[in-house]
């Protein structure tokens, strides 16, 4: 699915892109005393952003979990979520290494930087409504420091509502589905996959090859955008005559 879609650009933005020491969601914050009781050891904390500051790709999860980016302190090291997008990232060159391991490892990311759209651990994964709103203004200060040409890749229909808050958009603009393409305010770029969690890729919702195909899409526009432009414009003729399923 791809679609070319002119938007209004959304006001400016003075948030900064992260605070350490955020406890603006009060559940959330309860949560993390927990488990910092429970796990000393754990960053337990707003995990930040990682990655290369002036990136040109910005990929968007939803937020950390609970032994992994919350236990390193990175987003998507030290649980499953990781190895795809890590090792995926790694093929397209956009990363040093195929693995993240912790949070002082050698890996580097390169034009790439990761963030989520819940920056701290939730009860059972799920953030509330509230909390993502809460949350939103530090998504939306990343997205406006994107420069033109930018790809934003959202990891799941809460990542992909989180980026559509983030620009000012209303939810109903544009459709999740995974490979689906659409232009966003100040000519970026937005591109769906479903997200690279354990349940999708062992149930084969989200293969390897899916994956790459979307990351391939990814390197693409940033890379050759007039090819990648072509390329969107014949997927959507494809989608007109046979429509993709949205999940």
């Amino acid at each position: 699915m791809s679609a070319l879609v002119s938007t209004p650009h959304p006001p400016a933005r003075s948030q900064p892109h992260f605070n350490p020491d955020c406890r603006a969601c009060p559940r959330l914050a309860e949560f993390l005393t927990e488990v910092r009781a429970a796990h000393p050891d754990y960053h337990a904390a707003p995990v930040p952003p990682f990655g290369d500051a002036q990136a040109r790709l910005l990929i968007v999860g939803l937020a950390p979990g609970l032994h992994g980016a919350n236990r390193t302190g990175r987003p998507f090291t030290g649980d499953y979520a990781g190895i795809l997008l890590y090792a995926s990232l790694f093929r397209h060159g956009l990363s040093s290494c195929a693995e993240s391991v912790s949070a002082d490892d050698a890996l580097v990311l390169k034009d790439c930087r990761i963030t989520n759209a819940v920056k701290c651990l939730p009860p059972a994964n799920k953030p509330l409504p509230a909390e993502m709103r809460t949350c939103n203004g530090y998504l939306s200060a990343e997205l406006a420091a994107l420069p033109p040409g930018a790809v934003v890749l959202a990891l799941g229909q809460i990542a992909h509502r989180a980026v559509l808050l983030g620009c000012g958009l209303k939810q109903s603009a544009l459709r999740f589905a995974h490979g689906a393409e659409y232009a966003l305010p100040g000519g970026q770029r937005l591109i769906d996959s479903y997200h690279c969690s354990r349940y999708n890729t062992q149930t084969r919702r989200l293969t390897e090859a899916m994956f790459d195909q979307v990351m391939a899409r990814c390197k693409a526009w940033l890379t050759d955008p007039v090819s990648a432009a072509e390329g969107a414009e014949r997927a959507a003729s494809a989608e007109a005559v046979e429509p993709r399923r949205a999940e």
